[in-house]
């Protein structure tokens, strides 16, 4: 039989490329990242979106709307469904902002939280094509820069956490290295933790609701050292050690006087050097296997100023009850030596038990599922 006319190849070639523009694929750096990083048997890293440019901190709006904030001054909105393969909406929320990185959703309203101030766009997902003017709800924050930027979320309870890094490599300055607390409003702000060099993930374990989060160590000790953390705080008022104590009993060589190790509320867990961990999330969704129920998973955004660089890669930790007993890599291959490919940044579980993966250097972000049924 004679095959299609001429028309009517065309016309079929037009609808499979309006169907093909509709799904989700790679970009050419998002490739590289596929290709390249090694899971567990059975789990699946695929592309979600790869249109979101230095994609940073993820929350999650009541509609499934997924907002991205960025160091770049823009915070994004997608709208889409993760695991059907049809690539999402990637809107422009807002620009020209200072280092938007932190963003954060309740009660309708998204937060963003930028260096020096917090703002709320209310009603947001009714209003994704007309944004509407955002509300201040604090502006009194320090203007550094250095660390200045910010990961928020609201902790069971109902409080707005913000940390306030230190603005420094290592430093003694009052009114920084501190995770502070408010209500929504911004009203009664307190200091819930100090001596906590520079905090950009935390979140709350899913039965004690004490305070989990990771901090990054200072630089030029050498390659090995001092490591990186995970913390928990299970009340307030605890002092983690910075400046003068890193890890568990690292005297600082220049602040080391100011503070005794053997006070100080020691890390769950020592990471490795210069790693940058910054999300840190329990698992407690039931599509993975039952042996990753309440692990601990971190996102690491990977070495600047090592000669090897380290991190690059999501690791887990297992714990004891408040006890870690593992630490072990889950997602490698975002670097292959010193050629990076991708850096992971934060983690969001979504209902179906899947994670989402935002990816600052490929621009992307990722769906981390299960695939394979015990």
């Amino acid at each position: 039989m004679p095959g299609p006319s001429r028309p009517i190849q065309a016309l079929l070639r037009a609808f499979l490329l309006t169907v093909l523009a509709g799904t989700a694929t790679a970009s050419p750096a998002t490739d590289k990242v596929i290709a390249n990083v090694r899971l567990p048997p059975g789990f699946k890293l695929e592309v979600y979106a790869d249109d979101v440019p230095f994609a940073r901190s993820m929350a999650l709006g009541a509609k499934g709307t997924l907002f991205v904030g960025t160091r770049k001054g823009v915070v994004y909105a997608l709208t889409g469904t993760p695991g059907s393969g049809v690539k999402p909406t990637t809107r422009t929320l807002a620009g020209k902002l200072n280092q938007p990185n932190g963003v954060a959703f309740r009660d309708g309203a998204l937060y963003v939280a930028e260096v020096s101030r917090i703002t709320r766009y209310d009603g947001i997902e009714s209003s994704l094509d007309q944004v509407p003017e955002p509300k201040v709800v604090r502006d009194d924050f320090p203007k550094d820069g250095h660390h200045g930027w910010k990961y928020i979320a609201f902790s069971p309870d109902g409080k707005l956490y913000v940390p306030i890094g230190a603005p420094c490599n290592v430093c003694n300055q009052p009114g920084y290295a501190v995770i502070t607390r408010m209500n929504p409003d911004g009203s009664d702000r307190e200091v819930f933790a100090r001596g906590i060099r520079n905090t950009v993930g935390f979140t709350w374990h899913p039965t004690t609701r004490e305070l989990w989060f990771t901090d990054n160590g200072r630089d030029y000790l050498g390659d090995d050292a001092p490591p990186c953390e995970l913390n928990v705080a299970p009340r307030p008022g605890l002092d983690f050690g910075f400046p003068y104590c890193h890890g568990k009993d690292i005297k600082d060589p220049e602040f080391g006087k100011l503070g005794d190790c053997g006070r100080i509320a020691p890390p769950v867990q020592l990471l490795d050097a210069h790693v940058a961990p910054l999300a840190v999330k329990f698992y407690t969704g039931s599509a993975f296997p039952e042996r990753y129920r309440n692990l601990v998973f971190i996102a690491e955004h990977g070495s600047w100023n090592r000669s090897e660089k380290s991190g690059y890669r999501i690791t887990t930790v297992k714990l004891d009850g408040n006890q870690a007993v593992s630490y072990e890599p889950f997602a490698t291959g975002f670097n292959r030596g010193n050629e990076v490919y991708g850096r992971p940044v934060d983690l969001l579980l979504l209902d179906d038990g899947s994670f989402l993966v935002s990816d600052d250097q490929a621009g992307a972000i990722y769906r981390l599922s299960y695939a394979v049924k015990d």
